[in-house]
């Protein structure tokens, strides 16, 4: 079989084109490339003979590439359906579908979920025998409307636009597939609209008509010929879709189903809202877990322990129980209605409360769970992360903290030792395979609701955090991934005057290019589940990130990674001096102690400063040094926390008010600080 490829697309001298071909068949995959060949202004085309098994699945898409080795893919791919004749050709004509084209957005998952229930494809083989394929893209028609297809000759119905041919919805849009064997070449074409529901023709697409010619015969006699057209998207109006949305934290959702926190099971109520409004989206705030602490400030919800693990705590009790074990819930009842009548989230009560519930479930439930099918494929999807993050979660309570550098054992991870430690046999094996428990019981909750959210015909959208927590499980997995010396955070503005600082490591990306990024595709995989799009916070951390050093308190004194640097001599050249200990280091002289510490400056200068030698006002260098023991912010910062020596005597405000003096003077005069580690 060979199959003759035309791409309507205009190059310039130096640009080459080819075609990509995926043939899949049971668990073998194998693409191959294939140069096409220049033929005018508008059209490239190849004939290619490849090997394709009978039965196998075929799809192919194009590429670009110029001779300075820029390279692009068109968006998509195309289905290829091959005749059973061997001997036959098919001809295939094809549009480039450019990344970008903003029609292809109405082609992702979440605008199919806003598009209009459509009846099942055709099934293959079951149409006639046909010549040509005629397939179009229409993401954008009402419930009542469908593509149809006139043209000259019988076969496209000489123009009669009270009789047009329709289209039926098929894998690449919307296709119908006609025999033109009897048909004079070469003829024109158009898609136009039909309104099912008033059986009336709604008009054409716009731009000029379509043109098809005749087709190459095949080489052998006897031989037939397929053409296939994929005409992209019709040139129908566009209509500049519109839609509003909703915002949310899952905790916000609380009602009296719940047991003192919104939880998953009451998404439902607020798609049946969202959808009498009229709303098209939900987006959630992100629902990772980030018990770290098994305190309230586990509620920040960008300080997830796991980039897979649900939070338990929006699990709803009473689901999980169901009717075999609802008398285990009945003693909390009035727990409940008082964590429900409060005027805010009482976190460290609601968590406590199902975790004691959780753990009576779980006895009563253990046998038939660890033996439910269901389970069992969900934990072999997902025991990539979900071993670890059980195992983690094991640990972190058997040692009463997530920083793994602190725990006696397992400090590091390796994969042998966890399979030891999680396994059946061990006596803490409840301890550990609660936490698979608790994960499936959240997977089941939030896969029904997301599943009610789309019948409704609304959006579900999630949250990806740009950072992971320090000492997160994922931190613990595979530190390698990250820059565990840095911290992530925000550049100093008129909001935050000395930056931020969120404490996370940043991303090592040449690591995490080495596996193709499997732990963010996994990542995506795992918000899939669940979620038809996703909004990553601070999305400009994957082109840049601003970098703090880990013994840094202040955002202001990080950097951009990556970033230009400012070379010494460009100083020198702009006419200013260059003192790299005057511009990168703290600069502390008597003044300065004097104007921010007063009567005690020269107690201040004896407790935390060394005279610096040659320090005189002609070299420009600071008259004074940090002690070694305050030579950062975290060392300050620490010093004035703790309750010993001359700390344990401060009043908590004065304390509070000498640390941010003292953070302050350590970073005096380095507005320059980002250029010196290539200053050389």
């Amino acid at each position: 079989m060979k199959i003759h490829f035309h791409l309507y697309y205009s190059t310039q001298y130096g640009e080459n084109l080819s075609v990509n071909i995926d043939v899949r068949q049971g668990d073998t995959a194998k693409t191959t490339t294939h140069a096409l060949t220049y033929l005018n202004d508008t059209r490239w085309h190849g004939l290619i003979e490849p090997d394709i098994p009978a039965g196998a699945s075929v799809r192919y898409w194009y590429s670009w590439h110029n001779q300075a080795g820029q390279h692009k893919t068109e968006w998509g791919q195309r289905l290829l359906e091959l005749p059973g004749d061997a001997d036959s050709l098919v001809e295939l004509f094809d549009y480039w579908n450019p990344a970008d084209a903003v029609e292809n957005a109405f082609e992702t998952q979440a605008f199919q979920v806003l598009q209009p229930q459509m009846p099942p494809a055709e099934k293959p083989g079951a149409a006639k025998p046909f010549t040509h394929s005629f397939n179009v893209k229409a993401p954008l028609l009402k419930p009542d409307e469908v593509v149809c297809l006139l043209g000259h000759g019988t076969g496209l119905r000489n123009w009669d636009s009270k009789a047009p041919l329709l289209l039926k919805p098929s894998a690449y849009g919307w296709s119908v597939r006609l025999d033109m064997s009897a048909e004079d070449f070469p003829l024109a074409y158009k898609y136009g609209v039909w309104n099912t529901r008033s059986n009336s023709f709604e008009g054409f697409e716009d731009g000029g008509n379509r043109v098809l010619f005749a087709p190459r015969p095949a080489e052998k006699k006897g031989a037939s010929t397929r053409v296939v057209l994929h005409d992209g998207f019709a040139r129908f109006p566009n209509q500049r879709w519109q839609g509003a949305g909703v915002a949310i934290p899952v905790f916000s959702l609380r009602s009296k189903n719940s047991f003192g926190v919104g939880e998953f099971t009451d998404l439902p109520a607020l798609a049946d809202w969202a959808q009498t409004v009229g709303l098209k989206l939900i987006q959630l705030l992100p629902i990772n877990d980030t018990t770290a602490t098994h305190s309230w400030t586990d509620s920040y919800p960008y300080a997830a322990i796991s980039a897979f693990a649900l939070h338990p705590i929006y699990l709803n009790m009473a689901e999980v129980a169901g009717k075999a074990q609802a008398a285990l819930l009945k003693p909390y009842a009035k727990t409940q209605q008082a964590l429900n009548a409060a005027d805010a989230v009482e976190y460290e009560g609601v968590l406590q409360n199902k975790w004691a519930i959780l753990k009576k479930l779980y006895a009563a439930q253990k046998a038939a769970f660890l033996t439910d099918t269901a389970f069992i494929r969900y934990f072999t999807d997902n025991q990539h992360w979900l071993v670890p993050y059980a195992a983690f979660c094991y640990l972190r309570d058997k040692h009463g903290t997530t920083d793994f550098n602190q725990w006696p054992e397992h400090r590091v991870y390796e994969e042998k030792a966890i399979e030891k430690l999680v396994s059946p046999k061990s006596a803490h094996y409840d301890d550990v395979a609660i936490h698979y428990y608790v994960q499936w019981q959240l997977h089941r909750q939030l896969k029904a609701a997301a599943d009610y959210v789309h019948a409704k015909g609304l959006v579900l959208k999630g949250d990806i955090p740009i950072g992971i927590y320090r000492y997160s499980c994922d931190a613990w997995v595979a530190p390698e991934l990250y820059n565990m010396d840095m911290q992530a955070g925000a550049p100093p503005d008129d909001f935050a005057v000395n930056g931020q600082n969120w404490g996370f490591p940043t991303y090592n990306w040449a690591q995490m290019k080495a596996d193709d990024f499997a732990w963010w595709r996994q990542r995506f995989q795992q918000m899939s589940l669940y979620f038809d799009a996703f909004r990553i916070d601070h999305i400009l951390g994957f082109f840049r990130i601003w970098s703090i050093p880990l013994d840094a308190v202040e955002g202001i004194l990080g950097y951009f990674v990556p970033a230009i640097p400012v070379l010494e001599r460009e100083f020198h050249k702009a006419g200013v001096g260059f003192n790299y200990d005057r511009l990168c280091k703290p600069f502390v002289n008597d003044q300065l102690l004097g104007d921010y510490f007063g009567a005690v400056a020269a107690a201040v200068r004896d407790r935390f400063f060394d005279r610096t030698p040659d320090a005189g006002h002609w070299s420009g260098g600071s008259p004074y040094s940090f002690k070694p023991e305050f030579d950062n912010q975290q060392k300050v910062e620490a010093w004035f926390s703790s309750n010993v020596g001359d700390a344990k005597k401060m009043p908590k405000r004065q304390k509070s008010r000498y640390s941010d003096s003292m953070k302050t003077l350590w970073r005096s005069n380095r507005d320059c600080c980002n250029c010196c580690p290539t200053s050389s």
